[in-house]
């Protein structure tokens, strides 16, 4: 009977009526073994979680690089034409062309990566479609598009031929009396009034744009305004000796 008792008993390292026996490693519980697994297992799910991040920035990364690339191409698109424009309209190419401190501060602004540099890009795409805008509302119909000097004529032209025009008049209906010898005393100085009179007359007409310089043509001005004047009198004073 004591031997049969003894068969019937769990075997060791078997699996008992209560369920897993425990055993022991040498000296050690099962619990000291316990801990380091646990630990192991925490440090995996960890790295885990680190990689699928980087994994995720990666592909955040790439997004953001390949959408600055699409921007970049829209922005070149909007402005080539813009600066054709602008350099048919007279406008100057080193206008066009940025300075040192611009392209500093255009580089700074991009350190932070592809978003830093998605978002300038869409900056300058929001500046674009403003200039857009502005080139709309200055449609070549409208003298403040055309270029400086065609559109300062219309300032100095009509100024210049007013007082050549008074002198002729007055010259037909006075004849050579003294009348008219006044009237070409009068108008020598009349150019440099006429000069001065367009010079203010073209920047309240055409005022220039926010951090532009306006063109007045100052030599095209004063041609214009001393020509029609000199003509005149040379031509009365002909016409007086003549007569």
């Amino acid at each position: 009977m004591s031997g049969a008792a003894e068969t019937t008993g769990p075997p060791k390292g078997g699996v008992g009526v209560d369920g897993p026996s425990r055993q022991r490693v040498g000296d050690e519980p099962v619990g000291a073994v316990a801990d380091p697994w646990t630990e192991y297992l925490a440090a995996a799910r960890q790295l885990d979680g680190v990689r699928r991040a980087a994994a995720t920035a990666a592909v955040e990364q790439a997004r953001a690089v390949e959408a600055a690339r699409e921007e970049l191409v829209r922005v070149h698109a909007r402005l080539a034409p813009q600066q054709a424009r602008l350099r048919g309209l007279g406008v100057p190419s080193i206008s066009l062309t940025p300075t040192p401190p611009e392209l500093t501060e255009a580089a700074r602004s991009m350190v932070g990566g592809p978003a830093a540099v998605l978002t300038a890009l869409r900056v300058a795409l929001g500046v674009v479609d403003a200039a857009e805008a502005t080139l709309a509302t200055r449609g070549p119909l409208r003298p403040s598009a055309w270029p400086p000097r065609l559109r300062n004529l219309l300032v100095y032209g009509p100024l210049a031929l007013l007082v050549p025009l008074a002198q002729l008049v007055i010259f037909l209906v006075a004849g050579t009396g003294a009348v008219s010898v006044a009237a070409l005393v009068v108008g020598v100085p009349m150019p440099a009034v006429t000069f001065a009179v367009g010079w203010v007359a073209v920047g309240r007409f055409f005022p220039a744009a926010a951090g532009e310089r306006l063109d007045r043509t100052p030599r095209l001005g004063a041609l214009t305004c001393l020509v029609p004047a000199v003509a005149t009198t040379a031509g009365l004073m002909l016409a007086m000796l003549g007569g």
